[in-house]
């Protein structure tokens, strides 16, 4: 990459946190957390004191954004869990404030493990940063003992409050999941219709990734889980390949004629068919489709247009269509709302011993039975995440790594901030640590731009919030309608922007403190220039002490070409042996279903492209030079070539054959030259060595020599050519420079 100075990164960084996205807002959502906040603040403040009131209001708002977070669990147990993080913090808190050097200790210590917490996902991140915040907010309010128990009870009941409501007024159950599965099934159709003008156009596997996550389910909610969502994301799955098999010229359909008018044909009704689909799923209603689609899926009358294992692939997307919208049918009425697509119409090979060469047998009635018999992805219980949590721990506890030099630099900042902040005049001195600890992220990009938003829109929240105590003089009721209105605001905008949330905070903060006879002008003037002290000292600490991801890209590449050629040989291994097929989830191996090694090797492929998309992302922000590391256009290259590996092995996958073919010894011979020179290819990418691919092009040479007689070359065949050019490419665009 091109020298990015300083000016340029701060510049682009700034421009992304004070930018604002569109988002679906839910303002139902919204008004039941604002509602948690308003229950607790009022009883409070009706019941005990003002400084009861803007303790409990901590930990009810934290509570509420902890159920905000991008999480599968259920928010009930979002809430309750960050109330009892916010109230052990408080509660430990109180016990060493009185002895200074004591409690700045425990701060660095508490500060070092949130940011620890991030190696677990964000959502336990930004939690474990709003137990430090609760830390030094709570702390600074005079109590004894027993009222550090009852601030800890307050902070506790906020979370409880929370959870509460939303089991007594939920807003639509199980929406977020369905989003998910939508979201993957609109995926699928977006490529399905892009596939139409670009055969070889990209397919994005985030939503399919998203929507496997949102699977997971524990055992109780997998018995109330709506029919829709419990048996088809792998058929979005399955979808996949199959349309990229109808669409590629090299083993589908030529690029022109009749046969590219029908495949453009198919892949159209196809993707009306999964839109209406992911309609249905969304909307937790029936499918409806148009007339002119399902007649697209049929046959013919004339018989079939497409031949060989263009035909092969038509006919298993025919059935995948039917598939995708008798699974999305809730069990409301016996028959279905309309006619779908009549099997006799399939012209499917009535025996596999009379199916034409190039075809493997599909058995629709195999395939619907992996929907009707979904199994569900078990979803770990919180007791049993706790020796993930310390295994990731450990393993990230090493001074390279970025999760742990995270927590280092979140350490000193929040632990130099609170000493600044007790030795400098300010009454609310703590807002500067607290600002470092909620702004500061693993990376530069997410760091520098939250603390420019958080400086921004502190700027402008506290000086709208102060402008109207100005005018308005509101009693303590009135500042606490105020708060909860603030609040209300930021759960609604919460996901447009971390600027807007900001604005929101910081009027919450002024008037939460008008409860308790704070004077504006000193809250306001203190708020702004502490926020700017913490922001300030948290992108310092990165420019001082960095955790660059520029040079761990070399290492993202490594990882994903690994993952991508395990996938590979997994796929050219059922070639080679078709009849060690494994059991399929319904116990028997139908056909187009991989077995468990190809499944998980192309999860694993999923998971190292997502890593190197956000590698990639996180470094083309960083003002660093590249000293032996990959060059933009170096990186590009590269990922284009794994791309292509990837889509081509996913074309072999479309094809795999039955148990009952004959095994490939081209494919054996192929898979193991590839299986043999990966591990050296990959610490080649790693240490900036040349690739060398010499025996997987002389193995794929033997295999053309082998099918020289044929008529036409295996599908097999046809995509291990385009691998091979896929590797040659890889290795052009790493060689060294």
């Amino acid at each position: 990459m091109k020298v990015q100075p300083w000016f340029r990164a701060i510049s682009e960084t700034t421009q992304s946190g004070l930018s604002i996205e569109r988002a679906k807002l839910s303002p139902l959502i919204a008004l039941r957390g604002a509602a948690g906040v308003a229950v607790i603040v009022l009883l409070t403040l009706w019941a005990g004191s003002p400084e009861l009131a803007v303790a409990s209001a901590f930990g009810a708002f934290s509570s509420g954004v902890a159920t905000f977070q991008r999480s599968w669990r259920p928010r009930p147990v979002l809430a309750l869990c960050a109330a009892a993080g916010l109230g052990v913090s408080t509660f430990v808190g109180y016990l060493a404030v009185p002895y200074p050097p004591v409690f700045v200790l425990l701060l660095s210590v508490w500060a070092f493990a949130s940011g620890m917490a991030w190696g677990l996902g964000p959502t336990v991140g930004v939690v474990a940063s709003s137990t430090v915040a609760c830390m030094l907010v709570t702390t600074t309010l005079p109590t004894t003992i027993l009222g550090a128990l009852a601030h800890t009870a307050l902070i506790a009941a906020g979370g409880c409050v929370q959870a509460a409501l939303i089991v007594l007024f939920p807003v639509r159950p199980w929406g977020e999941r369905r989003d998910a599965l939508a979201d993957a099934l609109a995926g699928v159709a977006d490529y399905a219709r892009r596939l139409r003008h670009d055969p070889s156009a990209p397919f994005d596997p985030e939503p399919l990734m998203q929507a496997r996550s949102a699977a997971a389910v524990s055992p109780r909610q997998a018995r109330r889980r709506p029919r829709q969502l419990g048996g088809y994301r792998g058929l979005a799955e399955r979808f996949r390949p199959v349309l990229a098999s109808l669409a590629d010229p090299v083993v589908g359909a030529p690029m022109v004629g009749r046969e590219r008018e029908r495949v453009r044909e198919l892949l159209a009704a196809a993707a009306t068919v999964l839109d209406a689909t992911a309609r249905a799923v969304r909307r937790g209603e029936r499918v409806r489709l148009p007339e002119d689609a399902l007649e697209v899926l049929q046959v013919p009358e004339t018989g079939p247009v497409l031949n060989g294992p263009a035909r092969k692939a038509a006919m298993r997307l025919i059935a995948l269509t039917e598939d995708a919208v008798d699974a999305a049918q809730e069990p409301v009425e016996v028959t279905r709302s309309l006619p779908l697509i009549p099997r006799a119409t399939w012209h499917m090979p009535a025996r596999p011993d009379s199916v034409e060469d190039g075809d493997v047998y599909v058995d629709p009635d195999a395939e619907r039975e992996q929907v009707r018999q979904p199994r569900h992805l078990n979803q770990p219980s919180l007791t049993g995440l706790l020796p993930v949590a310390v295994r990731t721990f450990r393993r990230e506890l090493r001074w390279s790594s970025a999760v742990c030099r995270h927590a280092v630099r979140v350490t000193a900042v929040v632990a130099a901030s609170y000493v600044l902040g007790r030795i400098l005049p300010p009454e609310h001195g703590y807002w500067a640590p607290l600002t470092a600890v909620m702004v500061m992220r693993p990376d530069f990009s997410r760091t520098y731009s939250r603390g420019v938003a958080r400086i921004v829109g502190t700027l402008f929240g506290v000086g709208l919030a102060g402008t109207v105590t100005v005018l308005l003089h509101p009693a303590p009721y009135e500042s606490a309608g105020l708060a909860v209105v603030s609040i209300g605001c930021m759960y609604l905008l919460m996901r447009t922007g971390y600027a807007i949330t900001s604005a929101c905070i910081g009027a919450y903060v002024v008037f939460l403190l008008g409860i308790a006879g704070s004077l504006w002008s000193q809250t306001v003037l203190e708020r702004i220039w502490l926020t700017a002290l913490g922001g300030a000292l948290s992108m310092l600490s990165y420019a001082l002490f960095p955790a660059w991801e520029t040079p761990q890209l070399r290492d993202r590449l490594a990882d994903w070409l690994s993952a991508t050629g395990s996938y590979t040989i997994a796929v050219l291994d059922r070639f080679a042996r078709p009849a060690d097929t494994a059991a399929g989830p319904t116990g028997t191996p139908g056909p187009g279903h991989p077995d468990r090694r190809v499944r998980e090797a192309l999860l694993d492929t999923r998971a190292a492209r997502q890593e190197w998309d956000q590698s990639a992302t996180r470094a083309g922000a960083e003002p660093v030079r590249h000293r032996g590391r990959l060059s933009r256009r170096s990186a590009s290259e590269a990922q284009s070539a794994l791309v292509t590996m990837g889509r081509v092995t996913m074309l072999m996958e479309a094809h795999l054959p039955d148990r009952d073919a004959e095994p490939s010894p081209g494919a054996a011979e192929f898979g193991k030259a590839l299986e043999a020179r990966l591990p050296d290819a990959v610490a080649s990418v790693r240490e900036d060595r040349p690739l060398d691919w010499g025996p997987v092009h002389d193995a794929l040479s033997r295999w053309w020599e082998r099918e020289a007689d044929r008529p036409s070359p295996s599908v097999a065949l046809r995509s291990a050519d385009l691998l091979a050019d896929a590797l040659e490419d890889l290795a052009e665009g790493t060689a060294p420079k």
